[in-house]
């Protein structure tokens, strides 16, 4: 993460604070600022503004998020199926750990006309779905999956179903247990699929 210095690792921690405890509406620099006891001038020599340290946070989750499943794919210990379960396990764990990250993805009707952060968030999405095509395809060549329906439409289902478990427990207060909930999503399609 040597893209930041320590200090906007420290403000994007607190962003990502501020944003689990009080939502992304009540996210301002003002508020931010008293969080972590500098004066406003002092925030803006190391972030443009606010829309600079969401990108910053989106980076930082990015970063994480392609370590996390880099690491999981090139364990190569499991079954095409366990590899998928880990990387879904793992991604709803971390949602789990740190909501307000949720609370950012899934925000972009808030910056609907921000380039750079609606990009993030695209980044973030294709990379996910590039690593569960990744494994659909993988099985399906290997035979342990069926291959009537294509990987990106697989990809695509799998994802959209975790999409909507994410948002209820968001709307929820996350009173359900996401990576119970996520894992009951994955178990039901490889029942369809595999072999």
């Amino acid at each position: 993460m040597n893209k930041y210095t320590e200090r906007q690792i420290e403000i994007i921690e607190a962003a990502t604070e501020r944003i689990d405890r009080f939502g992304i509406q009540n996210f301002t620099i003002k508020n931010l600022a008293g969080d972590i006891g500098l004066s406003e001038p002092a925030l803006y020599r190391h972030f443009g503004g606010k829309n600079e340290i969401l990108v910053g946070l989106l980076d930082y989750f990015s970063a994480e998020m392609k370590n996390r499943l880099s690491n999981i794919i090139s364990t190569g210990n499991n079954s095409v199926s366990d590899e998928l379960r880990a990387i879904f396990k793992s991604q709803l764990q971390t949602f789990s750990e740190k909501p307000a990250i949720v609370s950012v993805i899934f925000a972009e009707g808030i910056f609907h006309f921000n380039e750079e952060l609606s990009g993030k968030v695209s980044e973030i999405m294709k990379m996910m779905s590039d690593v569960v095509k990744s494994n659909i395809k993988k099985g399906q060549d290997a035979g342990e999956y069926a291959g009537l329906i294509n990987s990106s439409t697989l990809a695509t289902i799998i994802i959209g179903g975790m999409r909507m478990t994410v948002l209820k427990w968001k709307l929820t207060g996350h009173k359900s247990n996401l990576v119970k909930d996520g894992s009951a999503i994955v178990e039901g399609v490889l029942k369809m699929i595999e072999k």
